[in-house]
């Protein structure tokens, strides 16, 4: 499967800003279904974490695309089938790892 990488700059920081939205939504229904959980997944502290640390970085300016994958990928992997927005952190992961695709084509 091949995943779509952002096309331009702005269009990165919006996925991880969308990552961060989307883990507190989810750890916000996880609150609101409370009733039936002892406690949270014990991935969702540490996702959160790391989507927001490098949200962080790419404000104070000090981001920086690499080969390696992002901190989250790790628990993104263990814990994909709980993960309802698994493929945005596929794609921000893709994004950071090969860069932004300006011409438009996935290839």
């Amino acid at each position: 499967m091949s995943l779509r990488r952002a096309r331009c700059a702005d269009e990165y920081v919006d996925w991880v800003c969308q990552a961060t939205f989307e883990v507190a939504d989810l750890r916000d229904c996880l609150e609101y279904e409370l009733d039936d959980l002892t406690r949270f997944p014990v991935f969702l502290d540490p996702l959160e974490d790391s989507i927001k640390a490098v949200y962080q970085s790419m404000q104070e300016g000090t981001y920086r695309f690499g080969r390696d994958d992002l901190p989250f990928m790790d628990l993104a992997g263990r814990y994909a089938d709980e993960i309802p927005f698994i493929t945005l952190l596929r794609q921000i992961n893709e994004t950071h790892r090969r860069g932004l695709d300006v011409a438009g084509t996935d290839t």
